[in-house]
């Protein structure tokens, strides 16, 4: 009882000393204030401050400006807490791995004294591969601590990747000017100097904070998800274990996942949709969708407004061959033949109609263990889309 009496109040003095930084506390001030009225603190108890914060009203964007503040205040203690074992493809001993690529290559790059414009070009290029460890982290290992309810690294540090991401699209902009030693000199002051600091700082905070966190609050199944996904993002600097191709093999057929109807409920293994949603869904993309069974009976269509070739319901159940015009039935014969015997899995075509670009795709559909099912087409209007130039982003 009494230890955790303890616990909570430092967490109360921890809160109250960065609410006074919030308000403008020297640094000084709350270092003093930390070792009088905190001392030792675990890495998780750091983690829950600002979820607390965060809980209690105060922005992420605020908590985020002075987060580099913090991890300074706090490196003391953290730096005490010792790292948990973990089996070598475990996703934080992959993420560490690539912390400690990245220190290796910020430590060449600082060492490089006599490096021209082109050679920082180069080993910023190498470096920039940690945005891959930060997708990786904010889309996989973020969204399992949502579940825990502990948002504070997803709204907090996500936004200092995003500052680092922006940092490395300036450095890399500021380059095109440099032409002297004296460029090269204001260009490490300016924008080199300054990024190395954030991305070693990032790593601070992973180390002493997040993964800890994350290994106590996450449970064995989330850390098996997180490393079957881990594949779709890629790694940064490493090599991916050669024994985890194994250990994935092994998860994929003893968790092989397959839909589930349940009343009106949709179970996918990619989420869950009522009958309903999964219908508007399929009817507001701005593309026609009609698939064709194994048997090359029409099956399914959907209902958009705007679709480029007019379907029928009459037409369910018919025949594909007697859906087309007989110029075109030997190709039409031809793709379901590719796709019925493996050969192939795709096939696309485009053409101009009623002054519209239109591009029309064939996907061979299958089960997991790869059996024929039938053929989806999609066709799209992209007049369009062929006149997109540049960006517009969120």
């Amino acid at each position: 009882m009494v230890k955790e009496a303890d616990k909570n109040a430092k967490k109360e003095a921890m809160k109250s000393i960065v609410l006074a930084l919030h308000k403008g506390l020297s640094i000084e001030d709350a270092k003093a204030r930390f070792e009088k009225d905190v001392g030792d603190i675990g890495s998780t108890e750091i983690a829950e401050l600002e979820q607390g914060l965060i809980n209690d009203g105060l922005s992420p964007d605020e908590i985020k400006k002075f987060c580099n503040v913090h991890a300074l205040i706090f490196q003391s203690a953290l730096e005490k807490s010792s790292s948990e074992g973990t089996f070598p493809s475990h996703p934080v001993n992959l993420f560490r791995q690539e912390n400690r690529a990245a220190e290796k290559l910020i430590k060449a790059i600082r060492e490089n004294k006599k490096g021209d414009a082109a050679d920082i070009k180069k080993a910023l290029l190498n470096l920039a591969d940690i945005k891959i460890h930060y997708e990786r982290k904010e889309q996989l290992l973020f969204p399992y601590l949502e579940k825990k309810d502990f948002t504070g690294p997803s709204m907090v540090m996500w936004g200092k990747d995003n500052e680092i991401r922006d940092m490395f699209k300036a450095a890399l902009l500021a380059l095109n000017s440099v032409v002297n030693d004296k460029d090269i000199a204001k260009f490490k002051t300016n924008h080199l100097g300054p990024l190395l600091e954030e991305i070693e700082g990032m790593i601070f905070k992973e180390e002493n904070i997040l993964f800890s966190t994350a290994l106590e609050k996450l449970e064995s199944g989330d850390w098996m998800n997180i490393l079957r996904e881990s594949d779709e993002y890629g790694y940064a600097f490493i090599e991916k274990p050669a024994e985890t191709d194994k250990l994935l093999g092994d998860l994929s057929s003893s968790f092989k996942e397959e839909p589930v109807v349940e009343g009106n409920i949709i179970k996918l293994p990619t989420g869950t949709v009522s009958l309903s949603e999964m219908t508007a869904m399929l009817n507001v993309l701005r593309v026609d969708l009609t698939f064709v069974d194994k048997d090359d009976k029409l099956a399914y269509f959907s209902d958009n407004a705007d679709r480029v070739f007019k379907r029928s319901k009459s037409a369910i159940g018919r025949k594909v061959q007697q859906c087309h015009p007989p110029q075109s039935l030997e190709k039409v014969e031809a793709i379901l033949s590719s796709f019925k015997h493996g050969y192939e899995n795709s096939a696309d075509f485009w053409i101009s109609m009623n002054g519209k670009d239109i591009y029309i795709e064939f996907f061979a559909v299958r089960d997991t263990d790869g059996a024929y099912l039938g053929t989806l087409e999609v066709a799209q209007d992209i007049t369009k889309l062929k006149k997109l130039k540049g960006e517009k982003r969120l």
